[in-house]
């Protein structure tokens, strides 16, 4: 049997590589991603299935963690084959990608339109990039290390040469960030 892969379940890994929180429940987990359970459980067992999760049984229940290897792994070379973003209008929103503050430190762009997620509570106007799924931008919102992650993954997805190289070489440590 084939298993496909969603864009929650890859974002539940990467919330699950970064909260601190060793045996989250699939409740929390929905908080923390701002999604239904019955959503999140689902996620949480596909991601598993194919190995971005580990299930580790613990007195009689399975806890979950993040496989931080594989999870660098596909983000650095399958994430921009599998989820290319659109990109659209002049809109506000949250600044994504090189515009993000993970990057916007160590590259100086010219940009008129930095990439943002559409939010209409965004700090800044700029092109419409569109997320990973579409919770992204409330937990970021909520999570700084998750917000960092999400815009190097977004800047893997749909940055320049410069920027996705940059951004492959700070995504391990921004996994590792929340356990060091």
């Amino acid at each position: 049997m084939s298993v496909l892969l969603k864009p929650l379940d890859l974002v539940v890994s990467v919330m699950a590589a970064v909260i601190d929180e060793p045996g989250w429940t699939h409740a929390a987990m929905a908080q923390h991603v701002g999604m239904a359970n019955a959503q999140v459980f689902r996620a949480v067992r596909q991601a598993a299935r194919l190995g971005l999760l580990l299930a580790e049984p613990s007195n009689g229940r399975i806890i979950y963690r993040a496989h931080k290897a594989a999870l660098a792994e596909f983000l650095i070379h399958g994430v921009k084959y599998y989820a290319v973003p659109s990109r659209g209008r002049i809109t506000r929103g949250i600044p994504t990608a090189h515009a993000a503050p993970v990057l916007a430190s160590k590259i100086r762009t010219v940009d008129d339109a930095v990439p943002v997620w559409p939010d209409p509570d965004g700090p800044v106007r700029g092109e419409s990039f569109e997320p990973l799924h579409r919770c992204v931008p409330g937990a970021a919102r909520r999570h700084d290390r998750f917000y960092d992650v999400m815009a190097l993954v977004d800047a893997i997805r749909g940055g320049r040469a410069r920027e996705r190289a940059l951004a492959t070489k700070l995504l391990p440590g921004a996994l590792d960030a929340a356990r060091a």
